[in-house]
């Protein structure tokens, strides 16, 4: 039998900067929150809980914080980005706020909130609760309409007097955005499209599918919060009718019969290697 990793698999580049950024805060001898878990994987922000990392989880919580006599506190912004005002707020309660935001969602928040403040309507193509989607809606002016699903878009109002800018969360599925922007066209979107999925995630969808076309078993690891997770486990399961979604190897169930020949494995980009690691040691041991 054999055990192949996807040709992309585990911790991206904007997940490895955010990471890398805490673990930089820790020695600055500040207290550290996080705004939000610093990426969607539980596993990740256990370890860094341990080494005293604290997270905020919403708006509330970060007025509340006020320093101890003589505390310096440092507010990292989570890899999926925040909203404008969550920085101001960071910065009038004289904390220091220290940017791990994906530079691909960055680029999103400047293109939407440069075009709204021009009168565009902005909208974007992604999960409405999820942070990323919430912290683009943030740096608009004015609302932004979200769409995940071809039936939603297929419901929409779109004036095609007004120009619109149609973007998307950086791990939506790559093939569903053509599908929305085809629809956007077809009922008169008057606009510009920009596609703002980042190249890890199509790379990271494109080889989960040609490996699940080739396997009799996959397996995706990866937070059960993880948007680019999920996604990657609802391709390999239209590829492959036996594919497991697991957090960490506790998670595995795996009885294989005689005649698997192939175990294909993919990780989300929160996955750190060590995850993967244990899971490919434990396929390759055990059957």
């Amino acid at each position: 039998m054999q055990v192949e990793l996807a040709a992309c698999a585990g911790f991206c580049f904007g997940v490895k900067r955010a990471v890398d950024t805490v673990h930089e805060q820790l020695k600055t001898g500040k207290t550290i929150y996080t705004y939000g878990p610093i990426v969607h994987n539980e596993e990740v922000v256990k370890e860094l809980e341990d080494l005293g990392v604290k997270v905020l989880n919403s708006k509330e919580e970060l007025m509340e914080l006020t320093p101890a006599d003589g505390e310096q506190i440092a507010v990292v912004i989570r890899a999926h980005g925040v909203p404008k005002e969550i920085y101001e707020l960071i910065e009038q309660k004289g904390m220091e706020c220290v940017d791990a935001t994906c530079p691909f969602v960055k680029r999103i928040h400047k293109i939407v909130e440069e075009g709204s403040r021009n009168g565009n309507q902005v909208f974007i193509a992604g999960n409405p609760g999820h942070p990323e989607v919430e912290g683009i809606r943030g740096w608009c002016h004015g609302d932004a309409i979200v769409v995940e699903t071809v039936e939603e878009t297929q419901k929409l109002t779109i004036d095609d007097k007004k120009q619109g800018i149609l973007v998307a969360q950086t791990t939506f599925n790559f093939n569903k955005f053509d599908n929305l922007v085809e629809i956007f066209q077809q009922r008169g979107y008057n606009g510009t499209v920009v596609n703002t999925i980042c190249n890890a995630t199509e790379e990271r969808q494109r080889a989960a599918r040609e490996l699940a076309k080739r396997a009799d078993v996959m397996i995706v690891i990866g937070g059960k919060h993880s948007s680019n997770t999920r996604k990657l486990y609802d391709i390999c399961s239209s590829e492959c009718a036996n594919t497991y979604y697991i957090q960490t190897l506790d998670d595995l169930s795996l009885v294989l019969p005689t005649t698997v020949r192939l175990v294909g494995i993919t990780a989300g980009a929160s996955t750190p290697n060590k995850l993967i690691e244990e899971v490919q040691n434990y396929v390759r041991i055990n059957f």
